[in-house]
């Protein structure tokens, strides 16, 4: 039994360790950009180490070989040149940077790249301290709500909001803050990108595996911040098109608008409602 429990155990860091310790999960990558990131992530740390056995294993050995030895008086050669080993010292940083630099650069532009046409448009409004999602293309939207009465009762945070996705369908996010700086992050996704007042910032992501995840602000936003998390959930198309319906018939239709207000009040903000 102890046997068994422990194989379990190095098989679960066995995963971890081929992720870099990355959220994420072993049968199939969450989105379809995680494999990319998880890559680049892990071939960067290999490098690292590689980069850094070599450099402590030659500090060693010098160490070693040209310690001082009993009994050696002799002041040791205080200034000598070796032309071949400074280039090798000027070039080698230089292409190991460019390489790094390459495939980052490689990774991010895919990562940012928002030239295909998206299946779903949703925008995401960050406020203090919860989410609105507005999907535009279905013309409903759902919203959490304020935290009230700061400090004194955590009941008040309002339920977590679920931001639904159809699996293997591409969607654009359009992120916008209503007050002050936050940051839409889902880890599992392994991205998040920054949502700045006055400022429009979009990506796009395909989810490829369905499922439950957890989704939170990744920028000090202030007092609740800890508390600004929502849901995600990857469904197939036939349970997303049911949600759909589902906020259409609570009367959650048009688009919740940017208007900035702590103590939301939703007949105010949404716009389109009948």
């Amino acid at each position: 039994m102890v046997a068994t429990a422990a194989v379990l155990v190095l098989s679960g860091c066995s995963e971890a360790v081929q992720r870099g310790w990355l959220p994420g999960h072993s049968d199939q990558e969450v989105t379809d950009h995680t494999g990319r990131v998880v890559s680049l992530w892990v071939g960067s740390w290999i490098a690292a180490l590689i980069v850094g056995a070599i450099t402590w294993g030659l500090i060693l050995w010098c160490v070693a070989v040209y310690r001082k030895r009993k009994d050696d008086d002799t002041l040791p050669v205080q200034l000598r040149y070796h032309v071949p080993l400074e280039v090798m010292y000027i070039l080698l940083p230089i292409i190991m940077v460019g390489v790094l630099f390459y495939y980052t650069n490689r990774d991010t532009t895919a990562l940012t790249d928002t030239s295909a046409e998206p299946d779903v448009n949703i925008q995401v409004i960050g406020k203090q301290w919860s989410w609105d999602f507005n999907y535009l293309d279905e013309d409903v939207y759902e919203t959490g709500q304020h935290a009230q009465d700061i400090g004194s009762d955590a009941s008040v945070l309002g339920d977590q909001v679920t931001l639904y996705l159809p699996v293997n369908e591409r969607v654009e996010f359009t992120l916008d803050s209503r007050d002050v700086i936050h940051s839409f992050w889902i880890p599992e996704f392994l991205y998040k990108l920054d949502m700045i007042p006055g400022r429009t910032n979009t990506f796009q992501v395909t989810p490829t595996r369905e499922g439950f995840y957890a989704g939170k602000c990744a920028e000090l936003c202030g007092e609740e911040h800890s508390s600004m998390l929502f849901n995600v959930a990857v469904v197939s198309q036939e349970e997303y098109d049911a949600h759909m319906e589902e906020l259409r018939d609570r009367g959650q239709t048009g688009a919740l608008g940017l208007e900035y207000s702590r103590q939301q009040d939703l007949n105010d903000v949404a716009k389109g409602e009948d």
